[in-house]
């Protein structure tokens, strides 16, 4: 099987355990930061486990380090927003991370914006202005700007993982997953989360499969996969995740918020399909 290939199975098997965090964090009665902090833990466990079976060496420094820190930030982030909004809302607008990826190049690396990047931002904010038409509670629009920076952060996470070698990369997430631990400990003690079965379960389940074996499968993917080809493969996400949550837990997201959901995927889709192909041609031409 050729590398590409198996990168893109490996990226299609880690979106779809991603897109398994909205309900699990639905059934948890506990804090965002609390999920956030204790989810890590187990992910950062994981993690340590696969690296030494591996014996990968652990590289700590300012490359791994920033990583880590962009990529604990989204964790937190999207912990805390499927608390504060409908996980429809939560994923979708972290879903905005290529539109954020084309802005950072063109702010910190000064690459040209293209007329189809320009679109594709102009309609993401337009689909992203829906979801705040759609019940307008407090704890929503909160909740939907935490999702939004959730979105900027991946954005960062992608590109500064692509900066990386394979074992920093590892090291880069492995450190992630204690930082999320630790911004979010605090939560965990104030608010003592009740233990039970089905909490551990749940608890279990998001740190060893949703983000620690998830995460070990985009890095693996990621050494084959460009920032913005993980991004499109991980649309996934953003369609299963409601789904799961609509199915065993009844949560439904409004009629804005639907739309608003169909022009984000879509554009984006489309702009990484055929944009990409397009600025590849221009680069043959050229």
């Amino acid at each position: 099987m050729k590398k590409e290939t198996l990168a893109t199975i490996e990226m299609l098997a880690c979106a779809t355990l991603w897109s398994i965090a909205g309900i699990f964090m639905k059934l948890l009665p506990w804090n965002g930061f609390a999920v956030a902090s204790l989810r890590s833990l187990f992910a950062g466990l994981t993690f340590v486990v696969y690296m030494l079976c591996r014996r990968y060496r652990f590289i700590l420094n300012r490359q791994t380090f920033l990583t880590g820190l962009l990529s604990a930030c989204v964790y937190t982030c999207f912990a805390c927003a499927n608390k504060l909004t409908t996980a429809a809302n939560a994923i979708v607008l972290q879903f905005t991370a290529p539109v954020f990826i084309v802005v950072f190049s063109a702010l910190l690396f000064k690459t040209r914006i293209r007329r189809a990047d320009l679109a594709v931002v102009l309609l993401t904010l337009a689909g992203i202005a829906l979801f705040f038409f759609d019940q307008l509670k407090p704890g929503y629009v909160l909740g939907n700007f935490v999702a939004i920076a959730a979105g900027m952060f991946l954005a960062g996470m992608y590109m500064a993982v692509g900066t990386l070698d394979g074992q920093a990369r590892f090291s880069a997430i492995c450190i992630a997953q204690f930082l999320a631990f630790l911004i979010g400990l605090p939560a965990v003690v104030l608010t003592k989360p009740v233990f039970t079965a089905a909490t551990i379960g749940c608890i279990l389940i998001l740190g060893v499969f949703q983000l620690g074996i998830s995460y070990i499968l985009y890095v693996k993917a990621s050494r084959y996969c460009p920032p913005l080809a993980c991004s499109l493969l991980g649309a996934v996400e953003p369609l299963l995740n409601p789904v799961w949550v609509l199915l065993f837990d009844g949560e439904r997201p409004g009629i804005f918020a639907l739309v608003g959901a169909v022009i984000v995927v879509v554009s984006i889709t489309a702009w990484c399909i055929f944009g990409q192909e397009k600025a590849g041609a221009e680069v043959g031409n050229a």
